[in-house]
């Protein structure tokens, strides 16, 4: 409802849809990620589409909505926080494009946002980022995780990438002896464009996929890895188990190839999602026909990744 300009972003709400309506929020950041593209665009001539900062301002759009998305809301607007030095007008531009895109993608508008410039609290070129969403959902439609019942089975739903974590990790183990432009032959890219692989959104997949089937649970998986995150959700009687045997993206294989010292595999799994961007907790009779049926809606390879027990 608002221009440029307003003190205050306006958004109407129209609940005529629902009866008890709940919202939903989440803010977050994109962590390091920033650094490396921030050092990417130094090195490397890129064009518009794929500039590091229009991917980063998808990042955070899409970490963002898959935070609500997991307890069933349905992204209503969003707001952003951008903070450096001096303002570079086409960095913004970059960042305001991709964040307009995924915004654009999950019919969410930005009602608003701020601009500001600390003069000597950056470094020059440096800058951050941050995203605030508010979403909504039927209060006997949210998904909290509360139905998880022993014996479920936990679906792991493919990533595009590292998403928004393990970037320090990168930096400290593999960025003293590469540089972002250096190419193996296990990625199809430069080291830097499979680094910076924007967040893939998950709010599609979730709304179609629980309108035709039950899902107990989802968790996001952002820091602290497929187990950690998997465990916010789980009900304090019971425990989650991953299986830890399907094959992980080359990106990931990578890393812990070209690290040194040497990434430990626990280390892996607390820092990365090794390639399972978002996990869903169903009954285990339902397991199988949701793989096939996100196969063949989504042609995502979903696979079963562990199950729910006893916290013993």
């Amino acid at each position: 409802m608002s221009g440029v300009g307003n003190f205050g972003g306006l958004f109407q709400l129209d609940c005529k849809e629902y009866e008890n309506p709940v919202l939903v929020s989440s803010i977050d950041g994109v962590g390091t990620k920033l650094t490396l593209a921030i050092d990417f665009l130094k090195n490397q001539t890129i064009t518009y589409e794929h500039s590091p900062h229009y991917n980063i301002g998808i990042d955070l759009v899409n970490h963002c909505i898959n935070d609500i998305a997991v307890q069933g809301a349905k992204p209503l607007f969003f707001l952003d926080y951008f903070s450096t030095t001096k303002l570079h007008p086409s960095v913004f531009e970059n960042l305001a494009s991709g964040m307009s895109w995924a915004c654009q993608q999950a019919d969410c508008p930005i009602v608003s946002g701020e601009i500001a410039q600390m003069p000597g609290f950056y470094a020059n070129d440096v800058y951050d980022i941050a995203g605030s969403i508010v979403g909504i959902v039927e209060k006997d439609k949210l998904i909290t995780g509360s139905d998880i019942q022993l014996g479920d089975v936990i679906i792991g739903i493919p990533s595009s990438g590292l998403h928004t974590n393990g970037y320090s990790l990168v930096r400290s183990t593999m960025m003293n002896n590469y540089t972002l432009n250096t190419t193996f032959p296990e990625i199809d890219t430069n080291l830097g464009e499979a680094l910076l692989t924007p967040h893939k959104s998950y709010l599609e997949i979730i709304t179609k996929t629980c309108e035709e089937h039950e899902v107990r649970g989802m968790a996001h998986i952002t820091g602290g890895g497929i187990l950690g995150n998997i465990s916010r959700i789980v009900p304090d009687n019971l425990k989650a188990s991953i299986n830890w045997e399907w094959e992980w993206p080359a990106i990931f294989k990578l890393i812990q190839d070209k690290s040194e010292p040497t990434i430990e595999d626990e280390t892996m799994r607390e820092s990365f999602n090794l390639g399972i961007g978002m996990a869903f907790v169903v009954h285990k009779n339902y397991s199988e026909p949701i793989c096939s049926w996100l196969k063949e809606h989504f042609e995502l390879g979903a696979v079963e990744i562990g199950n729910i027990h006893e916290d013993n």
